[in-house]
């Protein structure tokens, strides 16, 4: 009998009638990484919470170095020495990074806690892993990137052996992506066990051994990652074959729909956007490439209205916008799909039809008299619910109890159903599957072909590439560079969002 690190054997989990898992065994081995790929709602997650302690199994065992083991909570997990970074991060934001890191494994000295050994601590490992992350930080204050490290940090600093990652890339730009694979290979070559969870097949073909594919909560197959192509992998995932191509009708680009002129905005006194003009017109999807941190979510904020603007102008067709607020900026014609869907999309204890009807609640047909129609708000719902294939139990399932994936359907319903005259969708498909993606996608091309502009911010430089018309660089606040997708390269786009002059275009 082979030795594994971990095995889990005829793992079922059940919630009610619905049944998340459904005999489900694999096994991972010393040194492994083993890649976990399914569509989201597969039941990737919930195998990886009974593994993490945070589940019990409905039926099945699971057996860590060959012995069955019970884990009752994530405390039982972490003395097993399994560690898991979770996609939607489990951090306090009023906290520091160092606190969040060292909470419940407080160093102490003389009955207090020793917060500067667990600042050493922890910058030697971040030194070791090439993690940049500034300890002193509140996490409110830190980018969707830094949280990502961070929740890194936290596993590497409980000295687990095992690892689950689930979606630790999602969030993270190219480089940092690069980066994050040196630290898998690092981690497998001293010895410790990983379970990386990805919708990215170039990631799983570049750093995993062997991949499990889960669909509707069941093992389709244990493939060798090698020996396997990239399309068939995508094919096991959804069951059908996957449409990778974007076609683009062309479209009348003459008329400006967003104009943003001369526009600065502060941080805590701190400039965060400086001088940036910009414009994307209709028929138009106008890409932001950019280094996480760069002044993308402050741009963001500015143009919908969450954040105010100390000097400049927003335009949406003529009309000036800037420090409206957001009901009114929305109201005039921009819909966005932004980069937190959890924190700023979607209110989670709402039902998927309540999230649907936020920008509309308190008109008809919603509402009626100053009092919610809750027949036609579900009648929304439900239409939605179809119109856009969000996978659900029904329009009254509440939008916390959906996979990643399918929130971010609902966010994509919402704002495109309101025929919004810009779409900002920031980083629309971090934490989706490759079906989802394609159809995400779709969406957004439709808005482009029907006219309609796109301002398309994200960290996938694929995505950049594939879907604008034209792309932007931001660097330091500022716009550095205009491309055409037709004519550069994913290396060209990197260096010029580190701020350097591609070859050739020096002088």
């Amino acid at each position: 009998m082979e030795d594994y690190v971990v095995e889990m054997r005829h793992i079922t989990k059940q919630f009610g009638s619905y049944k998340a898992n459904n005999d489900i065994s694999l096994q991972l081995r010393k040194g492994e990484i083993l890649a976990l790929l399914g569509e989201n709602g597969a039941g990737k997650s919930t195998l990886m919470g009974m593994l993490s302690g945070l589940l019990e199994p409905t039926e099945g065992e699971i057996l860590i170095n060959n012995k069955v083991v019970r884990m009752d909570n994530p405390r039982d997990a972490k003395r097993l020495g399994i560690g898991m970074v979770h996609q939607h991060f489990m951090l306090i934001p009023a906290f520091s990074v160092l606190e969040n890191i060292i909470l419940g494994d407080e160093p102490t000295k003389a009955t207090r806690i020793d917060y500067k050994k667990a600042a050493s601590d922890i910058e030697e490992l971040a030194e070791k892993y090439h993690l940049d992350i500034d300890v002193h930080a509140k996490v409110r204050d830190i980018t969707v990137g830094m949280q990502q490290r961070v929740e890194i940090m936290k596993a590497l600093y409980r000295k687990a052996n095992i690892f689950i990652f689930d979606e630790p890339t999602a969030a993270l730009t190219p480089q940092e992506i690069d980066q994050f694979i040196k630290i898998l290979r690092a981690l497998a070559a001293e010895g410790n066990s990983v379970i990386f969870i990805t919708h990215k097949l170039k990631e799983i073909k570049e750093v995993a051994d062997r991949c499990v594919v889960i669909r509707m909560g069941k093992v389709i197959e244990t493939v060798q990652v090698a020996e396997t192509k990239e399309e068939t992998l995508a094919e096991m995932m959804v069951g059908r074959k996957v449409n990778f191509a974007v076609e683009k009708e062309e479209t009348d680009k003459t008329k400006t729909v967003l104009a943003v002129n001369d526009l600065n905005v502060e941080v805590h006194g701190l400039p965060k956007v400086k001088d940036l003009n910009l414009t994307v017109h209709s028929g138009e999807i106008v890409g932001v490439a950019g280094v996480d941190g760069n002044g993308q979510s402050e741009l963001i904020e500015a143009i919908t209205g969450l954040r105010k603007i100390k000097k400049g102008t927003v335009e949406l067709k003529g009309k000036f916008l800037q420090n409206l607020g957001a009901r009114k900026i929305s109201e005039a014609g921009i819909g966005c799909i932004p980069e937190d869907r959890q924190n700023v999309g979607l209110i989670l204890p709402f039902t998927i039809a309540e999230n649907l009807v936020l920008k509309s609640y308190h008109k008809k047909p919603a509402s009626q008299h100053g009092l919610l129609n809750y027949k036609k708000i579900n009648e929304i719902g439900r239409q939605l619910i179809k119109s856009f294939d969000i996978r659900s139990q029904s329009e009254k399932e509440l939008a916390g109890d959906l996979s990643g994936g399918n929130q971010q359907k609902v966010i994509v319903a919402r704002e495109i159903s309101a025929n919004p005259d810009l779409l900002i969708a920031a980083n629309p498909t971090r934490g989706v599957d490759i079906g989802a993606i394609e159809y995400i996608h779709e969406k957004i091309i439709e808005q482009r072909n029907t006219g309609h502009a796109v301002l398309l911010i994200s960290f996938e430089l694929d995505e950049i590439l594939k879907l604008s018309d034209r792309i932007v660089v931001m660097h330091e606040g500022q716009i550095v560079g205009e491309i055409d997708p037709r004519h550069t390269s994913s290396e060209e786009l990197g260096l010029m969002m580190a701020g350097k002059t591609p070859i050739g275009q020096e002088g």
